[in-house]
């Protein structure tokens, strides 16, 4: 069975899937992979399941050996990959053969790069899933991110890939100001609608305070109504927007906790939620608001590449 070597491991890279759900009220974040599109993508061109293991690599890429031959295809950010120092492209398949080596020469675009291999990534399971949450130190490779030295087993392939080439009308475009929609949250109207209006007309910038757990914006404060800032404790979702009592906006992540007592004002939708994880610090963003039902036809007109034949 083919492995995969570690020789240097980037800036922070991880083993992700979809991540692990379904224990959120004994409090286990969901975790799992950032951007989940990319990922889904990148496990298409390699003949997987869309939500098999992949490795997320952050800002700056690793240099990974190969012990077998195995497809290898990568998606999300563009950190500039070479194969056995032949630059190889982004959103397509590529076979590697045992002794190749995988490189990244600096990020181009966007900021999380999801590296998919044929039959996944082989580590046990925790709670039905491979991710990484590296606040408990669960799942992944030993719960924690990949360093130099650490050999990962990949898994069987297991069929043939729908995909040889990501069509380019699918693949976002990752820049640096964007805009980002949103739905009305539970609590809206615990802000002044000067507070609203600020949070719709505004620019706000993703803070170096930002993580995996959620990005904290900084820009005009968002004001609350009097008494109004907190509420009792409540469950959030990835792209939930929270405001504090500063005013200052903070979009829940992947590692998300599994409930939050500030008011929630909004939730990113779904289709832009890749868009949002490739944002680095200093990036910009704008809010747009728009309807549950066009979210979810934005939802079903992205997703429809799933399940056709």
């Amino acid at each position: 069975m083919a492995t995969l070597i570690v020789h240097t491991a980037g800036l922070l890279t991880t083993v992700q899937d979809r991540g692990r759900y379904g224990y959120q009220r004994y409090g286990m974040p969901v975790a799992g992979a950032m951007d989940t599109f990319s990922l889904e993508l990148a496990n298409l061109l390699v003949g997987n399941e869309p939500g098999k293991t992949c490795l997320e690599a952050t800002i700056y890429g690793p240099e990974l050996e190969f012990t077998g031959a195995i497809r290898v295809a990568i998606t999300g950010a563009d950190m500039d990959p070479h194969l056995n120092d032949q630059g190889i492209p982004m959103n397509a398949a590529v076979d590697v053969r045992p002794g190749d080596r995988l490189v990244f020469r600096g990020l181009r675009s966007g900021c999380r790069a999801y590296i998919a291999f044929a039959g996944g990534i082989d580590t046990p399971p925790v709670m039905g899933s491979r991710s990484t949450y590296l606040r408990a130190g669960i799942g992944g490779f030993h719960g924690r991110a990949l360093m130099p030295g650490d050999e990962l087993p990949l898994g069987e392939p297991m069929g043939k890939p729908r995909l040889k080439k990501i069509p380019e009308g699918l693949i976002p475009e990752f820049k640096h100001e964007q805009i980002i929609r949103v739905i009305s949250g539970p609590e809206a109207n615990y802000f002044e609608f000067t507070g609203l209006r600020s949070f719709l007309s505004k620019e706000y910038t993703v803070t170096a305070q930002s993580d995996r757990m959620g990005y904290r914006l900084s820009g005009e404060p968002i004001k609350h109504k009097e008494g109004m800032t907190n509420i009792i404790s409540a469950g959030i979702s990835m792209g939930t927007v929270q405001v504090p009592g500063d005013g200052q906006p903070i979009i829940l992540m992947a590692d998300r906790q599994t409930s939050g007592g500030y008011a929630r004002i909004a939730n990113v939708i779904t289709v832009d939620l890749t868009i949002l994880a490739q944002m680095q610090p200093g990036d910009i963003i704008h809010f747009k608001e728009t309807t549950l039902d066009m979210a979810q036809r934005h939802y079903l007109d992205r997703y429809n590449i799933f399940t056709g034949p």
